[in-house]
């Protein structure tokens, strides 16, 4: 197979289909306020940190869009936090055990996550339903500090890493520096089964999510 041009990378399209709708997650608006704030960053600092406009970050923080799962956890890694605290999620302090009948679904832009892991730690643990065909998420290449591992449990998923794509099956797992682009797509038709850690790094490095790329095919195995 003939390689295809190499990406370009550009600002994620800030379209309502990435973002779903408000009602989803009601309590992330005066959160994502308040955390800017406590970090210290103005409205145009913290959007530039996660590739969005001043405006759209407004929006977000105003109630009137609702961020996609990559979103929040490029605005937790971006104010130094988890997920869980961006949704207002308290578990109990100190306690190293995460129960099944705990793990509560949420659902972000399309994906479904679960916590696995307990808040105010280095590292956040979610357990990730990736369903294939989300549209412009798809198209979405990731940049920022830190490292990131998955392992699959269900499902085939389509992991690009720079130039590179590779076909991960149930049992494979990826292990990777996070400032390398990455994409996350689902590559069966039910969908992709995750478990998936990622350090939660503040850094005053700017966080991408960029989109319209097209990589390579080198590396499919």
């Amino acid at each position: 197979m003939s390689p295809l041009p190499e990406p370009h990378l550009s600002p994620a399209p800030e379209t309502p289909d990435t973002l779903g709708e408000v009602a989803e997650l009601p309590a992330v608006a005066p959160r994502l306020r308040a955390l800017r704030r406590r970090s210290g960053l103005t409205l145009e600092a913290a959007a530039a940190r996660v590739g969005l406009s001043p405006a759209h970050l407004s929006r977000l923080e105003t109630g009137r869009r609702t961020p996609s799962l990559p979103m929040l956890l490029a605005l937790a890694r971006t104010y130094g936090t988890t997920v869980s605290d961006l949704l207002g999620e308290v578990p109990a302090e100190l306690d190293p055990i995460v129960r099944a009948d705990r793990m509560e679904p949420q659902e972000a832009g399309g994906w479904t996550y679960w916590r696995a892991g307990g808040s105010g730690r280095a590292m956040q643990a979610l357990r990730l339903h990736v369903p294939q065909g989300r549209g412009s998420q798809e198209e979405l290449v990731r940049v920022h500090p830190g490292e990131e591992w998955l392992y699959v449990t269900r499902g085939r998923l389509r992991l690009t890493l720079g130039n590179v794509t590779h076909l991960l099956d149930p049992g494979d797992a990826a292990h990777f520096d996070s400032l390398t682009p990455h994409r996350i797509v689902a590559d069966s038709r039910g969908g992709v089964d995750l478990l998936f850690l990622h350090t939660l790094l503040q850094s005053g490095a700017a966080e991408l999510c960029l989109g319209g790329t097209r990589p390579t095919q080198r590396g499919i195995r």
